[in-house]
């Protein structure tokens, strides 16, 4: 019989609403009950216990690119130091690269799922089918149009949530549809569309754009580009890199604006500096270096970002004003509701609660993560915040 573990949470934000003195009761991996009974506890949880985050595209932590290391061990690795910053979930991101790698990488996805390894919720393919043009980072020689290997690749029924970044300008409408048929998130992203395009795309099932201003066609007088279109679509979601780099403040507060509650979340676009020592890496032909807090190529582009999820939900109540809850609902429920397709609603839902699976972090007042908690246990933990007793 599983044992059960009672935590005493001081403040408790479930997702929905505040709570004070509430007593988490873990059963396994889930929250079998709440209560108030704080009399016997096996630990308290000081500061503000609120729901995980979700992290759609994660390239690389810990030092480790996982399009240079597609193995189980790399996964393990990354998702380890992005847990450090309050990640319970994410979707190990294979950069545009060749067939083997993108197997490669799947393979390893598919073992840390039939293993149960935590926080691996996925895979998400960013390109390559993607345009020159806006390929950013990307490297050219490995864009490509959808072959019969990477259709294999897609019907895979062992990678749990796929999300694959194309632009629709280089892929055929009946190919979109055809992906959406299968189950695969489709996301705009490295992509100069025009609107037109944009929207058959959205049509044909695409349901997301990926770091959404970055690495795509513009709003201009007479042609609202990929942008334009993301910003006015009511039905698609979109992610967004807040680091006080990728995107101007404005800019981020437009879309907010803009777009339905729920219709934005965040990702890191995480490179391996995230929970790492590491200064520069190699990135395929070139080289890249953390610079002010950017990622430079040697080509003069960014290369991703050295952000971590708590960072980014700091910025955005710190440096935006974006209230506490909002800004976890953002790096949250957001994200876990583009993967599970739920209709974006005004009224928050409730993410921790009995019968829910007990994936949640210890915030202290400067939202700095104190510890994380993954199906039911504790995978990082500062010992300032939390107490045996």
């Amino acid at each position: 019989m599983t044992q059960q573990m009672r935590l005493h949470a001081q403040r408790l934000f479930d997702g929905q609403a505040y709570h004070t003195d509430q007593v988490l009761v873990i059963e396994g991996e889930e929250i079998i009950a709440i209560d108030q009974d704080i009399s016997q506890v096996d630990t308290v949880l000081s500061g503000l216990v609120a729901p995980g985050f979700v992290d759609l595209q994660v390239n690389g932590g810990g030092g480790v690119l996982f399009n240079a290391q597609p193995t189980l061990d790399s996964l393990k690795t990354i998702f380890a130091a992005h847990a450090r910053y309050g990640t319970t979930g994410l979707l190990p991101t294979v950069i545009t690269d060749d067939i083997d790698v993108m197997n490669r990488a799947a393979d390893a996805v598919a073992q840390g799922i039939r293993q149960n390894e935590p926080g691996i919720l996925g895979i998400h393919f960013e390109g390559p089918h993607i345009s020159t043009i806006k390929k950013g980072a990307h490297s050219q020689q490995h864009i490509r149009p959808i072959t019969e290997q990477e259709w294999t690749l897609f019907k895979r029924q062992d990678l749990g949530n796929i999300v694959v970044t194309l632009a629709p300008e280089v892929v055929p409408e009946g190919q979109i549809k055809e992906l959406v048929s299968l189950g695969v998130k489709v996301c705009i992203g490295h992509s100069n569309a025009d609107g037109i395009t944009t929207s058959k795309a959205i049509q044909c099932g695409a349901s997301g754009f990926t770091h959404l201003f970055n690495a795509m066609s513009p709003i201009s007088a007479r042609e609202p580009g990929v942008t334009g279109v993301a910003l006015t679509s009511e039905t698609t979601r979109c992610g967004l890199i807040v680091d006080g780099h990728h995107v101007d403040d404005l800019n981020i507060q437009l879309a907010l604006k803009t777009k339905p509650k729920g219709g934005i979340f965040l990702v890191t676009d995480a490179m391996p500096p995230v929970g790492s020592d590491a200064t520069e890496f190699d990135f395929f032909d070139r080289q890249v270096t953390v610079r002010d807090g950017r990622l430079i190529s040697t080509t003069g582009e960014l290369a991703g970002a050295a952000i971590d999820m708590a960072s980014s939900v700091r910025y955005c109540h710190f440096n935006l004003g974006i209230s506490v809850d909002e800004s976890i609902r953002l790096a949250s429920q957001y994200p876990k509701d583009y993967l599970s397709g739920s209709p974006m609603q005004t009224n928050p839902k409730v993410q921790l609660a009995p019968g829910k699976i007990a994936n949640f972090i210890q915030l202290d007042e400067k939202l700095v993560v104190q510890s994380t908690w993954v199906n039911g246990n504790k995978v990082f933990f500062q010992e300032t915040m939390a107490n045996e007793v």
